[in-house]
């Protein structure tokens, strides 16, 4: 009987391992009311979730180098509540403002495209690259918010996994 017991725990251990493990599937996301939707790679982690307007999810993009011991590197979805066109470009205007804000401020050098910034600023001594995409769609602005440190000891192949994640979102939300 104590061999069954522990087969089958080892069993148990084994499927779960396999379902947790991999990076296969990734996690299903619904904000406002299910009016936006979208999914995340299932190595970024939920860290923050608000409720309401606006309502926000942050997600921490795992940075596996010692760069990402001091830096956060994350990925934040915003919903607000806007009446029409003009309240989201008002929305977007506010958030722009702010980002102009933050220390060390500098527009990338990269052609225009509408609704959407990339920037570069400091936080805590370290330079973040930032792009924020913005979507008005059934009466909410939807920011996309994407912050990685300019250079991060994972290397290449991290950005770009960290991009492909923040793209594959922006094109759940367009």
């Amino acid at each position: 009987m104590s061999f069954m017991r522990t087969a089958s725990s080892i069993a148990a251990a084994l499927v779960a391992t396999l379902l947790l493990g991999g990076n296969v599937h990734a996690a299903d996301v619904s904000m406002a009311s299910g009016s936006v939707n979208f999914s995340t790679p299932s190595d970024w982690l939920g860290i923050m979730e608000t409720e309401g307007d606006p309502e926000v999810r942050v997600f921490q993009v795992p940075d596996p180098s010692p760069t990402g011991k001091n830096s956060l590197a994350r990925v934040t979805v915003t919903v607000k509540q806007v009446p029409d066109a003009g309240g989201f470009q008002q929305y977007m205007g506010d958030a722009n403002a702010k980002a102009m804000a933050l220390p060390g401020y500098k527009a990338a050098a990269v052609a225009p495209s509408p609704n959407s910034y990339v920037y570069t600023a400091q936080e805590n001594g370290t330079q973040f690259s930032y792009s924020e995409r913005y979507w008005l769609k059934d009466g909410h602005a939807i920011q996309l918010r994407c912050v990685r440190p300019e250079q991060s000891e994972a290397g290449a192949a991290w950005k770009a996994a960290f991009d492909k994640g923040c793209n594959g979102i922006a094109a759940h939300l367009k």
